[in-house]
């Protein structure tokens, strides 16, 4: 059943997927570790239970159909689910070669967020910000959005980032062009979003006018705030729900800036494999410039997996989380 993270357990007699049509057995080296684990996990997002959790793996093709332009022994990350465990089973649609000249480490640290920060950077906004204007990004000191910041600066856009006084070291690596640095919850390790006046800040560095583009994974505690802080035309680009879903609000509320508001997701920016292919390929080549800092906060063993997510949900990373398995 879901629920908290002591749900996670791990089953050793699970079998080895058989081999279908279309698909490739990979045996995994790694599995990422990422939030939207834990909406699945906590039901969220619903599954059907029993599920294998993860969406993220690295690893060598085990085995393979005939006629693929794959071959055992190749190493691969992919995007598919069921990848806490020593055998997935992944469309070969959704298996990335991996070149020889990156490390299984760095590969998987490019998979889900490296893609998430490329398409919200890219193409989530839909083209309403332009070079050299202004794009705030919540959270920059971890996750997804060290890398939407790194990759927002490569595009030419000018960027605002918050972050925790904790994770102000990591926050800087990302140069961003301002910085709003917030305390930290009580014996937490997540920044306290009421103790700065975000909006007042954003008006001050914007000369009143707001910022085109918000990129927001933190949630119900800076929906608000994110309205608040667009301009005119702006897009709030809404994509995690790390304190908590988005509460529902009136689209009257876009109405005093003419606002957007979109809530994406990744699949639906790698539909295709040519799409997905293009944006793993200008990750990789930004990794292989020096032009992305790809940092791994912290590796649990497989049997780990409830104790990397809790301390995923108490804002603890700093980078990639990874599970080790094999």
């Amino acid at each position: 059943e879901t629920g908290d993270a002591d749900q996670l357990s791990v089953q050793k007699d699970f079998p080895v997927p058989q081999l279908i049509e279309g698909h490739a057995l990979v045996k995994n080296d790694y599995a990422g570790v990422n939030f939207i684990d834990t909406y699945h996990r906590g039901g969220l997002y619903p599954r059907q239970v029993p599920f294998v959790c993860g969406q993220e793996g690295d690893g060598t093709i085990a085995a393979l159909p005939l006629g693929s332009d794959f071959h055992i022994g190749d190493r691969v990350i992919y995007g598919s689910l069921g990848s806490y465990s020593e055998y997935s089973l992944v469309p070969l649609s959704k298996l990335v070669p991996l070149p020889d000249d990156i490390d299984m480490e760095v590969a998987i640290t490019c998979m889900v967020q490296g893609l998430t920060a490329h398409y919200l950077v890219t193409s989530a906004h839909a083209d309403l910000i332009q070079k050299g204007e202004w794009m705030l990004i919540f959270s920059v000191g971890s996750g997804t959005c060290q890398w939407a910041a790194q990759m927002a600066k490569l595009k030419g856009y000018k960027v605002i980032g918050t972050c925790s006084k904790g994770k102000l070291d990591k926050a800087r690596e990302t140069h961003c062009d301002e910085l709003i640095v917030l305390d930290e919850v009580k014996d937490q390790k997540y920044a306290d979003y009421s103790s700065v006046d975000i909006v007042e800040n954003v008006m001050s560095l914007t000369q009143g006018q707001g910022v085109k583009c918000i990129l927001d994974g933190v949630g119900r505690s800076t929906s608000e705030i994110s309205l608040k802080c667009l301009a005119r035309r702006g897009i709030f680009v809404s994509f995690g729900n790390a304190s908590g879903s988005v509460e529902a609000f009136p689209v009257l509320k876009l109405t005093p800036k003419s606002a957007f508001v979109t809530r994406p997701k990744l699949g639906d920016y790698v539909a295709t494999r040519d799409e997905l292919m293009t944006r793993m390929n200008e990750v990789f080549e930004w990794v292989r410039q020096g032009n992305l800092r790809v940092g791994i906060d912290n590796e649990f063993a497989l049997e780990q997996a409830a104790e990397a997510h809790r301390y995923i949900e108490a804002g603890k990373t700093g980078g990639k989380l990874l599970l080790k398995i094999a």
